[in-house]
This record gives structure tokens, sequence and C-alpha cells, in this order.
């Protein structure tokens, strides 16, 4: 036998017993990581909270429309009421903070703005957002949605 037949009957164990080395690694490491990310997954979803939706409650109307100035001399005259959740009943809802939401949202704007459902969808969406921000106190959920009742624009 050559020196080079020695080496490769030699070779070939080796070989073959770091391919089954890493074939039990690889197969190891899949287990393991397979393992931990499904039990991350059953940690993580089991552990969120399940917020339940506001129900609703009374409707408070404003009593009066706004009358606010748009960009470039235009109006807007826009009138809305507030949906209450059941949890604000018997709490007395003092509209002024609503009231000057509104007039800061909408003062200035483009009636471009809020010729389109989109662009008053968007000015109804912030100015709902800011009026929850403001009603929805230490950890109570009084207001949820808010109803156009005029909206007109000059």
């Amino acid at each position: 036998m050559s020196k080079d037949e020695k080496d490769a009957a030699a070779g070939t164990p080796k070989k073959k017993l770091s391919k089954k080395l890493l074939l039990i690694i690889i197969i190891a490491a899949v287990v393991l990581l397979g393992g931990g990310g499904a039990g991350a997954y059953l940690m993580l979803a089991g552990g969120e909270k399940k917020v339940e939706a506001p129900v609703k409650g009374e409707v408070v109307a404003l009593e009066n429309p706004l009358t606010v100035n748009l960009a470039d001399g235009h109006y807007l005259k826009v009138g809305f009421a507030l949906q209450m959740t059941e949890e604000a009943a018997g709490a007395e809802i003092d509209p002024s903070q609503a009231i000057d939401l509104a007039i800061g949202q909408y003062t200035g704007l483009e009636i471009g703005e809020l010729e389109t459902e989109n662009g008053r969808s968007k000015a109804r969406n912030e100015l709902l957002e800011k009026i929850e921000k403001a009603y929805n106190v230490e950890g109570k959920h009084l207001v949820m949605g808010i109803y156009f009742t005029q909206f007109v624009t000059q």
C-alpha cells in the first residue's frame, strides 16, 4: 500500500466521526432552539392581558355648535357629542375641555383637508385621541367616541 492509500484509509474514520458529531450538534441545536422558541411563545402569549372593549353608556351632546376659524378666511361650524362608557355612569362630565380641544384641533386647518372623507376622519380621530387622553384618567375609561351632530364649512 502506498502512503496516500494509508492516509486515506486512516482518514476515513475521522471524517465519519466528525460528520456524525456535526450531525448530533446540529440536531441538538435545532431541538434547543425550537424548544426555547416554543417556551418563549407560550410564556408571552399566556402572559398577555386581554383588554375588554368598553361598553357604551350615555351620549353627552354639546348644547351649542362651535364656529372655528379655518385658514384663508374660511369657517367651520361643528357640533359634536361624546359617547361615554358604562363606567362613566353617574360621573359629572364637564364638556369645556372637549370644546377647547376641538377648537385647538380645527383652528387654522385648510378647508381642503376637511372637504374629503379621509380628511374629516383623520381630524376626528386626532380629536378623539386628545379627548380620550383628557377624560380617561385614573384608570377609568370615560369617553370612547365622538359623534358629529353638525359639520359645515364655508
